[in-house]
């Protein structure tokens, strides 16, 4: 009996602190993780380093625990517009509290560099403003990844507690509402309490995303990679952020084992249904029939493929020869960067030079680039147009050449295959509009800015698809963008919020039904 007040009282804590806004909240997070480089930073005697992350996350501690104060016993007002809101500010004004430590731990760079340092890891996008890694300490390189990392939890979390219920972020085509808008009464998504939600949703995917990475760092330290090299390319992919203290992959020690270790952990980003089921799509049978693991499969397997086999069809002069050991080291390192840019990862193989040599393709640039725009699955930590609006046009456009030949018949798929074929490769195709049209505004405004306009293609497509190493390895040369003007520097980060987001998500903010619920 006498616990139950302390009970009560718990509970009563646990309730005010759920009833902050959402903005607040993952405000608080951030400060603590900041706790984590500084412990890894005195760890290593990085004193500087791990002081300014420690300040910074003690200074937002203490500023967390006055806002929350005097927000106690007001009257909590969460709608879609707050949360959607909140998820917004989180990639916009955000990295400006998380970049303070990291240009404090760096002290010879300017402020916006890292702020834009920090858009590029929370938005999973990975695009680095410095192209030396021995600029940064391993601190500085450990808290890039987990900027990352927490930004790839972020969308895990917010696809199904916030964009899910607005049939936003690819739910649109599948749901019966309009995108933007809730569903109706009935649905159990329209009328669950967005608080509620986000609790279960948080309680569900945490667990399952910290234990992935957990398992995948200790996979890659037993490969043989140093401690931070393993965890921080064990949260770059599980966020699919392209993040390495190193270089990438191929300067790891894991060598070809960690490459296979990490192939099997980015089959996660090809589709929700890896890990839960609260995905609607166009099938019932699980993840054997979903469509979007099997386009990704197919994809994975069919591009190197159709490389590997270029070596005898286009009469290539290469001095690849026909030695069958460099003939697997091309198909894996075209498998392995196949998948990596699909998902919007990044990461290139060791492999993926012989596999250039054996193909003979003189800009293979343009592969990662197409391969990047496709994205993985809906609700993932990928990016990209994603796999199921790419399997809802195909699906339409397969439908409309059956009219050709029988204008009268009838479709044979069912209730969901209907609505896919239908409404939802209309708004699919809307969204691959707004897509294209965004891809040729953000490149028109960065050659407009003075950037060359093959460069400006890349990292329009980079941006808008949230593949930061595509500026390193699609364009002819690598592209430098700490040289980048500071106006190009704000449209490539627009850019990536806008990749993360989505166009969709931006329009709903401004729908006047959001503003009025």
């Amino acid at each position: 009996m006498a616990r139950a007040p302390h009970h009560r009282a718990r509970r009563s804590a646990l309730a005010h602190l759920i009833d902050l806004p959402l903005f607040l909240l993952i405000f608080g997070v951030a400060s603590v993780s900041m706790f984590v480089p500084a412990l890894q930073g005195g760890a290593i005697r990085e004193l500087d380093t791990a002081r300014a992350f420690f300040y910074c996350g003690l200074l937002g501690l203490v500023t967390f625990g006055l806002i929350a104060t005097a927000h106690a016993g007001r009257l909590p007002r969460h709608g879609a517009l707050g949360t959607l809101m909140s998820l917004f500010s989180t990639f916009v004004f955000l990295p400006v509290f998380l970049a303070i430590p990291f240009h404090e731990g760096l002290g010879n760079t300017r402020f916006f560099n890292a702020y834009a340092e920090m858009i590029s890891a929370i938005t999973t996008t990975g695009a680095s403003f410095f192209d030396e890694p021995e600029r940064l300490n391993d601190t500085l390189h450990l808290w890039r990844a987990q900027v990352g990392w927490m930004g790839g939890i972020t969308m895990w979390i917010a696809a199904s507690a916030i964009l899910a219920p607005l049939n936003l972020g690819g739910f649109e085509v599948t749901a019966q509402a309009e995108p933007g808008q809730r569903e109706s009464l009935s649905s159990l998504v329209g009328r669950t309490d967005p608080r509620s939600r986000l609790l279960r949703v948080v309680g569900t995917l945490v667990p399952i995303y910290v234990g992935l990475t957990v398992l995948l760092w200790v996979l890659l330290y037993v490969s043989g990679d140093r401690p931070l090299v393993a965890l921080t390319h064990a949260m770059s992919v599980m966020a699919t952020s392209g993040i390495s203290p190193v270089g990438g992959v191929a300067s790891n020690g894991s060598g070809f084992t960690g490459e296979v270790l990490m192939l099997l952990f980015m089959l996660f980003a090809l589709s929700r249904l890896t890990f839960s089921s609260d995905t609607v799509t166009a099938t019932q049978g699980g993840l054997r029939t979903d469509p979007e693991f099997r386009v990704g499969l197919m994809i994975m397997v069919g591009v190197p493929v159709v490389l590997f086999l270029r070596h005898w069809l286009g009469a290539l002069d290469v001095s690849a020869g026909d030695d069958p050991g460099e003939a697997v080291r091309a198909f894996w390192g075209s498998m392995f960067t196949v998948l990596s840019f699909l998902t919007t990862t990044g990461f290139t193989s060791a492999g993926w030079n012989e596999a250039q040599s054996w193909s003979g393709l003189n800009t293979p640039g343009l592969i990662l680039m197409g391969l990047a725009l496709i994205g993985g699955g809906v609700a993932t930590t990928a990016g990209g147009v994603k796999l199921l609006r790419v399997f809802a046009l195909y699906l339409n456009g397969r439908r409309e050449l059956e009219r050709l030949v029988h204008p009268s018949s009838v479709s044979r798929a069912g209730s969901e295959g209907r609505r896919i074929q239908r409404n939802g490769a209309f708004i699919a195709w809307i969204f691959f509009m707004l897509f294209a049209l965004t891809l040729a505004v953000v490149t028109m405004l960065l050659a407009f800015l003075g950037v060359a306009f093959e460069d400006a293609l890349v990292l329009a497509v980079a941006g808008l698809s949230t593949t930061g190493p595509l500026t390193q390895f699609a364009a002819e040369d690598p592209i430098r963008l700490a040289e980048l003007s500071a106006s190009a520097k704000s449209v490539f980060c627009a850019a990536m919020v806008l990749g993360r987001l989505e166009t969709l998500a931006i329009i709903a903010l401004l729908t006047p039904d959001l503003w009025r619920g």
